[in-house]
């Protein structure tokens, strides 16, 4: 991959963050950006490794990418915005990348299940979501998303996530993340 191709796929993805990323963010008191932004952050202050950070920043990239947008999750009908998302993502980055993003929505369920007070962490929002991506993990689906590679990744994106929805934090701007992004694109 050329220093222009990824110049040209950054511009692709950080153009998302400014388009429909200024929108609004499911109810939150956020803009989707800031929320995607935020997330990125609380990884990269949390000292993990540039491929999570990378996931925590596009976790949410999906809401743009397919013919389902976040207004039709938060009216009922779950958009798959997890695999959506990872599935495009994954022309250009690694599943170190793409497999947490495409468990993220699993996770939430998967907490739900395992560990009880985590439901009362989540939004309205979230909690409204829990609801149309599936609810709570059985027991056997909890154990078998605790026993999937890319699970205790997922898990941690999880929690940035749902901490990244705060209208007075201190957000990075996209170019803050472009050299990370472009270290991990698939050369």
């Amino acid at each position: 991959m050329t220093l222009d191709d990824s110049r040209q796929i950054l511009d692709i993805i950080e153009r998302l963050f400014e388009g429909p990323g200024a929108g609004e963010y499911l109810g939150e008191e956020v803009t989707q950006a800031q929320h995607m932004l935020q997330a990125g952050a609380l990884a990269e202050a949390a000292g993990a490794p540039a491929a999570l950070i990378a996931a925590a920043l596009l976790h949410d990239v999906g809401h743009f990418r397919g013919e389902i947008s976040g207004a039709e999750l938060m009216a009922g009908t779950d958009n798959r915005h997890s695999h959506t998302g990872a599935d495009w993502l994954a022309q250009w980055f690694g599943p170190e990348v793409t497999e947490p993003i495409r468990l993220h929505v699993a996770a939430k369920r998967y907490l739900c299940a395992a560990e009880p007070d985590y439901f009362g962490q989540l939004s309205p929002a979230s909690v409204h979501t829990l609801v149309v991506q599936g609810g709570p993990m059985s027991e056997a689906e909890a154990a078998a998303f605790a026993a999937h590679r890319w699970g205790a990744d997922a898990v941690r994106l999880r929690r940035w996530d749902e901490a990244a929805k705060d209208p007075q934090a201190p957000t990075p701007h996209f170019s803050h993340f472009r050299p990370l992004l472009a270290q991990l694109l698939s050369r």
